[in-house]
């Protein structure tokens, strides 16, 4: 655990957005003790790209930064047809600034890199081609894995980035981040969901 306030992760959830991209990370975090609260640009019910409609626990002029121990952002259709999700880039400035994480897969990092919060972090997404379309000046920074976390410096929250393809990479980077599993447990975590390495089970058991 981080000892960042209540153990509460927020979800950005909007139109369209890729319900499988987060499933890994926020069930498992429900699991080990976390609440996970959703976040729409209103109140208003958003329905995901798989077609499950969802109603937004709060707006994001309600989110508070200090009641947060990271923010999750997906990918959408959004991030690339216009300004629509924009504040939920604006929104994760004002979460690194302050020290408090922020986690984007998929489309979202094109929106962080829009925001200008690529140009100075390692970071990763779908390919660096889709990133160099957004005009960004942190190409030099790319870098080609599954899923990456730059840590911050000079007091900014860690910043984690993810592909669309990698669900399961992005996850271990946000429990490895807020400290969800020791070292053992969250290499095991990661054999058993991505290689499907059955005796990755008992280590995750205790045994």
């Amino acid at each position: 655990m981080t000892g960042r306030s209540a153990g509460t992760v927020h979800l950005a959830v909007y139109d369209t957005f890729a319900d499988w991209e987060t499933g890994y990370a926020t069930a498992h975090l429900t699991q080990n003790g976390y609440t996970v609260r959703t976040v729409g640009l209103s109140r208003d019910p958003v329905t995901t790209m798989g077609g499950l409609r969802v109603q937004p626990d709060l707006a994001l002029d309600e989110l508070r930064r200090q009641d947060s121990a990271l923010l999750i952002l997906t990918g959408a259709a959004g991030w690339d047809t216009g300004e629509t999700l924009a504040p939920f880039a604006r929104a994760a400035r004002t979460f690194l600034d302050a020290g408090v994480p922020v986690a984007a897969i998929c489309g979202a990092t094109a929106g962080l890199a829009r925001e200008g919060l690529l140009d100075d972090r390692a970071h990763t997404s779908a390919a660096s081609f889709y990133l160099a379309a957004t005009g960004y000046a942190g190409g030099e920074r790319y870098v080609e894995v599954d899923a990456v976390t730059d840590p911050g410096a000079d007091r900014t929250g860690p910043l984690v980035t993810a592909g669309p393809t990698e669900p399961v990479a992005f996850a271990r980077e946000v429990f490895a981040l807020l400290g969800v599993y020791d070292a053992k447990k969250l290499d095991a975590w990661y054999r058993l969901f991505h290689d499907s390495d059955a005796s990755a089970y008992e280590v995750l058991q205790g045994e």
